[in-house]
């Protein structure tokens, strides 16, 4: 493994990248450092170049004022950190807060992802309807209210009910332990308060997704509730692209419970970019027997 820190307007990003193939940008979900999804990297990391990360805030990332973060400041680091470490498009992965995060760097610079997977975003502005955005918007305020009451014990068990998430479902064997340390429990601090707000502020990049020259592949969980936002979100952003939605296993999670069968979905789905007219998928993941 090789890691850097890559000073950035306002912030330093501490990254982690290993493997021999084709890089792949993970952004990650919720509380989620560079760490979170390292049994997602364990499968990938022999097939591609795992370039994981520290938002802004969390763990190793120091940042000037944690009070004041965007989205947009958290795609402005994506993309330096790959013009700092690629050599030509990425594969990228988006999971939750990082499927926002990967749709406003297309936006911005589609020339350096060239296959964007955009698992179950959190974002309000793709919801068909402003009456529907402005009710997610009220409940993350509403989060951010039971956090500052009431604390992480009572406020993590409503972030799961939003998503969809169940934290008895199935999980896949022998995954590598994810206690709740201070560690842990600073980035989920930081993600509430933080970037909730980020998300309510965000005025979105609809307008760009439809033009950009990047391959977006919408995703959902198999097993994440029709009814939950981050689904919905996900459907709708299959529907504006005109594209099939992505089943990945698991639900909103799905990351972090069931990382080998994701590793295997997402090879799939990226070998599936040359079949769609995007040359540059083909060829480039080594296959194992």
């Amino acid at each position: 493994m090789t890691t850097g820190r890559l000073p950035v307007d306002g912030a330093t990003i501490y990254f982690e990248h290993r493997g021999p193939g084709p890089l792949l940008l993970i952004a990650q979900s919720g509380e989620g450092d560079a760490g979170r999804s390292v049994d997602l990297v364990d499968a990938l990391a022999d097939d591609f170049t795992c370039l994981t990360y520290d938002r802004r805030g969390l763990s190793r990332s120091a940042i000037n004022d944690p009070a004041r973060v965007t989205i947009a400041d958290h795609a402005e680091d994506a993309h330096r950190l790959l013009a700092h470490i690629a050599d030509g498009p990425a594969f990228m992965l988006g999971c939750s807060f990082g499927a926002v995060i990967g749709l406003h760097l297309i936006a911005n610079h589609p020339e350096q992802v060239h296959t964007l997977i955009a698992h179950e975003p959190v974002a309000p502005w793709l919801l068909p309807s402003a009456e529907d955005a402005a009710a997610h918007r009220r409940e993350l305020t509403e989060l951010q209210q039971l956090y500052a009451a009431e604390g992480l014990a009572a406020a993590l068990p409503a972030i799961a009910a939003s998503l969809g998430i169940d934290p008895a479902g199935p999980a896949e064997p022998d995954l590598t332990p994810q206690p709740m340390d201070e560690q842990r429990r600073s980035n989920f601090a930081h993600f509430i308060t933080s970037e909730f707000t980020a998300i309510n502020t965000d005025p979105g990049s609809r307008d760009h997704l439809k033009t950009a020259a990047t391959r977006i592949v919408p995703a959902a969980g198999t097993t994440t509730p029709r009814t939950a936002f981050d689904y919905r979100a996900a459907v709708h952003l299959a529907e504006l692209l005109d594209r099939p939605l992505a089943a990945f296993p698991g639900g909103h999670n799905g990351n972090l419970t069931h990382p080998r069968a994701w590793a295997d979905q997402l090879k799939n789905e990226l070998d599936g970019g040359a079949a769609m007219g995007f040359p540059h998928s083909r060829g480039l993941i080594a296959r194992r027997d």
